[in-house]
């Protein structure tokens, strides 16, 4: 083969490697680097046969508490049961106002609702998309002249950073509400050095798939330092029932967490931090690479985050739709949270909103985009996807 023919097939082999998608979450080399030891514990659960409740969720549990400093860890069936349990704990119901971001997932407010309470939607601060404690007091003035009664309040760790607990619980505690930190997609982060899970009366999470700490299906878990919410709460999550099963003394649900799922954190739970500094270097690399295109994350001080998602702002006036085109031409994926606010949304717009309307959402709704953010993003990949996005936007 001449010297011509060789480079010519190297450059179509080039060619072929860059049109490789690149994945915008990467499970499956995740499990390709736990292999044996995954496969071990999923055996494990397999022999003792104990699929519910069986010791993995025990310790699991433990192992929770420990790395993030709470006294009680109640796993259960996903974040959104994390969330409802709480509400039916505190029995929130009627007449009642829990307030949360707009911007944010649904299961964020889809509890509060399910409970016949009513969600009062805040705003957001723009730069680090978490709740804006300005809009929270005028949220809870909007509530009592709707005649509702504030009860809670639930801050969101979005995309990875934690909100501003401090400010948030200064003025529940003012109001008399309790706080419930939704630490579904932060959990892992710092806020002024202690690790999410022993903010407020209580934290919840996720362990969706997708999650920085993720199952193979659905999972979640309750953190709190309260000994008798913490009982409460394990009643909950098996029907409501007392010291004898057949004898239920509240409403419950079937909320439990498998032992299955249990058996897989436990071995993703050995590299979680491993993972989380992953995840900061590329964050660190694209925020050098794109902040002079693009309004990149800011981490407030004090802050670490998770980067559970990597989230951009475009420039005003870009097609974000062509932007998103022209990305996935050149093998990146990428994807859009939230382009509508919860008060945008169908069902959820019936819902209060506080007194000076949510600016921050509606805004940031219309303009961000998240990139690939994973803990094994070679950093080839990471200089393909900052590429791409550089020349989307010249072009």
């Amino acid at each position: 083969m001449s010297t011509a023919q060789e480079g010519a097939k190297n450059q179509a082999m080039n060619q072929h490697l860059r049109s490789e998608p690149i994945p915008f979450v990467d499970v499956a080399s995740q499990r390709q680097r736990l292999g044996a030891s995954l496969d071990a514990a999923v055996k494990r659960v397999m022999d003792h046969c104990q699929f519910v409740n069986g010791p993995e969720v025990a310790e699991l549990e433990k192992q929770l508490a420990a790395y993030a400093g709470a006294k009680h860890v109640i796993g259960c069936a996903s974040g959104t049961d994390a969330i409802l349990m709480v509400m039916m704990a505190k029995n929130v119901g009627p007449g009642d106002a829990v307030l949360c971001p707009s911007f944010t997932f649904i299961a964020t407010a889809s509890p509060v609702a399910r409970t016949g309470a009513t969600p009062v939607y805040v705003d957001v601060d723009e730069t680090t998309f978490n709740m804006s404690p300005e809009s929270l007091k005028r949220g809870i003035a909007t509530a009592r002249k709707a005649r509702l009664k504030p009860v809670a309040v639930i801050p969101v760790d979005l995309f990875g950073q934690p909100a501003d607990h401090d400010a948030i619980a200064e003025i529940a505690r003012d109001e008399g509400l309790f706080v419930l930190d939704d630490a579904a997609q932060g959990f892992g982060a710092s806020y002024k050095g202690r690790k999410l899970g022993t903010f407020g009366l209580a934290t919840a999470t996720s362990f969706f798939p997708a999650k920085p700490l993720g199952c193979f299906g659905d999972g979640g878990a309750i953190f709190t330092d309260d000994d008798d919410l913490a009982a409460t709460l394990r009643s909950i999550r098996v029907h409501g029932q007392g010291i004898d099963k057949y004898d239920n003394v509240r409403l419950g649900l079937t909320g439990r967490i498998d032992t299955m799922q249990a058996a897989v954190l436990l071995e993703k739970l050995k590299i979680f931090d491993d993972e989380i500094a992953a995840r900061n270097r590329v964050a660190e690399r694209y925020a050098r690479g794109l902040s002079n295109v693009v309004t990149v994350p800011r981490l407030a001080p004090g802050n670490t985050s998770v980067w559970a998602q990597y989230t951009i702002r475009l420039p005003e006036g870009t097609d974000r739709e062509g932007f998103a085109a022209a990305l996935k031409a050149q093998g990146v994926p990428t994807a859009i949270y939230y382009g509508k606010s919860m008060h945008q949304q169908t069902a959820y717009k019936q819902y209060p909103v506080a007194e000076g309307g949510l600016p921050g959402c509606e805004s940031l709704s219309q303009d961000v985009i998240s990139l690939p953010m994973h803990a094994y993003l070679t950093e080839a990949d990471q200089e393909r996807i900052i590429a791409a996005v550089q020349g989307a936007l010249a072009g």
